[in-house]
């Protein structure tokens, strides 16, 4: 008799797609070690190294167009870079980190996530760039400059977003207004920076010269926007037509102004677009002025559920502005602040559920089931909602912030025990719950998984 054995499985008879499946498995200096081993094993290991790329300084971008070659661009997912000068100097000339670009971003076909952290201002040619990044969902535009010397245009920002076919998710920090959409700032107090000269940057398709940052509302695939530290005065807001249906709104404010100018003009976007906005994050106060501003026939934030509370936003506002936003069926309520702002946070959020209590769950905040407090040991640390969260350290509590934040925790478990009777209760009913969190909350988004340095970081 004859028995037929089955050949032994090896790593060269698998398939390349298994392979392939397998290699991305391994974790990234698995996956360098592996490379090594042969020529198959390194084109093998090529997609999984280039999934997320971390260029760290405007050096490395010129490096890495210079050396590695285009056809690794297509596996890239998630990409970061950063323009700044690796000794900390004033950034490269613009023309030659634009150059860079130009060569590296066109071949990034399947990029989903976009980061760009930028020293000074790009080379309007950089812009046809972003119409080929179809796969691009996510953009985030972070000045990480001086504005006074090399500020970033909001024409230059709105006309590279407004090129993404299909984008989702925008961040924006630190864009400076431009002195063409914005001649009543040049000058006149408070010396909001603005630029000029950027009259020169393309007409869009669709937006032709009104490249203002209100403009970004006509994006039809929109549906998340953060604006951070970044003048918010342009009476635009409140009237630009609104083609996008926004479900996350996260407004910063303009630190050259005062609290009640950032207010105002949260209040005027807000008025526009909260109709559709289902999560939002406040640094500002609200007033019933919110509403007055509403563009629509439908009740003005009627979808909103969660609201978040950045550090900045101000501690004696928070039962106000919660009494403003009563009608919205909200679900969850997160607030950071400042360490030492503890106390007083925790008094707030106790006045405020008072107010619940006294009116009864069915009339003011039925829906409400979570409320979190965290830490911040920074207040440049805030609470970013649209592209995602980065823990960073834990922040430690003094003996009295602790001591607030257990009696809060506790009128919480009281108003859950009230809100509970002998018998079953309704569906309506909620519990109110408060979570600890001494997590720091990052207000960047969080850094790719470096799968691969710039060539010259090497």
């Amino acid at each position: 008799m004859f028995s037929h054995s089955r050949p032994q499985p090896s790593w060269a008879t698998l398939p390349v797609e298994l392979k392939l499946s397998i290699v991305d498995q391994l974790d990234l200096s698995d996956v360098q070690n592996f490379a090594t081993v042969n020529r198959e094993s390194y084109n093998i290991s090529v997609p999984s190294l280039f999934r997320c790329v971390n260029i760290a300084s405007a050096e490395a971008l010129q490096r890495y167009a210079a050396c590695v070659p285009q056809r690794y661009h297509r596996h890239i997912r998630q990409l970061t870079i950063c323009t700044k000068r690796s000794d900390g100097s004033a950034g490269s000339a613009a023309v030659r980190v634009s150059e860079a670009l130009a060569d590296v971003l066109p071949h990034c076909t399947q990029v989903e996530q976009l980061t760009l952290n930028l020293a000074a201002s790009l080379a309007k040619a950089v812009i046809p760039c972003f119409e080929h990044l179809l796969s691009l969902k996510s953009l985030s535009i972070d000045h990480c400059g001086d504005e006074a010397r090399s500020p970033l245009s909001e024409r230059l920002v709105v006309a590279i977003a407004a090129s993404v076919p299909n984008l989702r998710h925008l961040s924006l920090d630190r864009i400076t207004r431009s002195a063409m959409h914005a001649p009543d700032l040049v000058g006149a107090r408070p010396f909001v920076p603005v630029v000029r000269g950027d009259d020169d940057i393309p007409d869009h398709p669709i937006l032709g010269r009104e490249l203002r940052l209100p403009a970004l509302l006509r994006l039809p695939t929109l549906k998340k926007l953060r604006i951070r530290d970044t003048h918010l005065g342009d009476p635009q807001w409140e009237c630009t037509p609104v083609y996008c249906t926004l479900e996350v709104l996260d407004l910063g404010s303009c630190y050259h102004e005062t609290n009640d100018y950032n207010r105002a003009c949260t209040e005027r976007i807000m008025g526009n677009i909260g109709h559709t906005v289902d999560e939002c994050a406040l640094n500002t106060a609200l007033t019933s002025q919110t509403f007055a501003h509403a563009k629509h026939t439908e009740k003005p934030l009627k979808k909103l559920r969660k609201v978040h509370l950045t550090p900045l936003f101000p501690v004696e506002n928070v039962v106000d502005t919660l009494t403003t936003l009563s009608d919205s069926p909200v679900e969850s309520l997160s607030v950071q602040c400042h360490e030492d702002d503890v106390v007083d946070m925790c008094s707030a959020l106790t006045n405020f559920l008072n107010l619940r209590a006294e009116r009864g769950e069915k009339g003011f905040y039925q829906h409400l089931n979570e409320v979190n407090i965290s830490t911040v040991s920074d207040l440049s640390d805030a609470l970013d909602i649209g592209v995602g969260l980065n823990k960073g350290a834990p922040t430690k509590l003094s003996r009295e912030g602790e001591d607030a934040v257990r009696q809060l925790q506790e009128f919480c478990r009281d108003l859950r025990i009230q809100g509970a009777s002998p018998a079953p209760a309704p569906a309506s009913t909620t519990e109110t719950l408060l979570k600890e969190s001494a997590d720091v909350l990052s207000e960047k988004p969080a850094p790719a998984q470096e799968r691969a340095r710039a060539a010259g970081e090497a």
